[in-house]
């Protein structure tokens, strides 16, 4: 028989700023899971994301709208042996919570994420997920909207998200994998496609890849934020 996975209480962290489109079902699918608790990290929002998330009975923090401030406030609230940190416009796959338990179970493993489907129907969204789920597989690089998880222990060790106004995920995961295997769950998280529809496919794609490389080469992450922010506005008025 194989060895009894400890039902370890999952801490689920969504870090969120004016998100009441997104989050009521966000939380209805985490809440869908066994020894859980959500904890909303809000960062100012004033479109009733707060109210909403109250009235699903979740816990709500109040912080610095960073995501990476927000996520690490999130994680000092929590009272889980293991953290997950989901988005505020992803959803969770069924039996998640047995995946994450048994991931961490591993010997080998420290962390996880899951693989990555975009809610969109359109020919090239599905080889944006192909290349992200490559890069996760081999690499093991994923990224924030692939609902990262790690035990407590580990994220107290690599002293949390840093404090980036970008990139902040990245440099989480390369340091998770200085301390072993992340492994990644070919269970499906399914996040929105708003991000590549508002800014284009294409353009979003070359975006994120030009930061990855700026930020190799030693670009500061303050002035990837400026130059990103820059480039979402100038979009959205065309």
């Amino acid at each position: 028989m194989p060895p009894e996975i400890p039902n370890l209480k999952i801490s689920i962290i969504i870090p969120v700023l004016n998100e009441a489109n997104t989050i009521a079902p966000v939380i209805s699918t985490a809440r869908n899971a066994e020894n859980v608790e959500i904890i909303v990290a809000d960062g100012g929002s004033s479109d009733g994301t707060v109210e909403i998330a109250q009235s699903l009975g979740v816990r709500v923090i109040s912080t610095a709208a960073r995501r990476s401030t927000q996520m690490n406030a999130g994680a000092i609230a929590a009272t889980g042996q293991i953290l997950l940190f989901l988005h505020a416009d992803t959803h969770l796959p069924r039996g998640y919570d047995s995946g994450v338990r048994q991931a961490l179970a591993k010997p080998s493993s420290v962390a996880g994420a899951f693989e990555l489907k975009i809610d969109a129907r359109r020919l090239c969204l599905r080889l944006v997920e192909i290349g992200v789920n490559c890069r996760s597989n081999f690499l093991q690089m994923p990224y924030g909207d692939q609902a990262i998880f790690l035990s407590s222990a580990t994220f107290d060790k690599i002293g949390g998200f840093p404090d980036l106004p970008l990139m902040e995920d990245f440099e989480f995961v390369h340091r998770l994998k200085k301390q072993g295997r992340i492994e990644i769950l070919p269970q499906q998280v399914l996040t929105s496609a708003r991000r590549w529809q508002q800014v284009g496919i294409l353009k979003t794609t070359v975006i994120n890849q030009i930061i990855i490389i700026a930020y190799f080469l030693g670009v500061s992450p303050d002035r990837l934020a400026f130059w990103y922010r820059r480039q979402k506005k100038n979009s959205s008025q065309n």
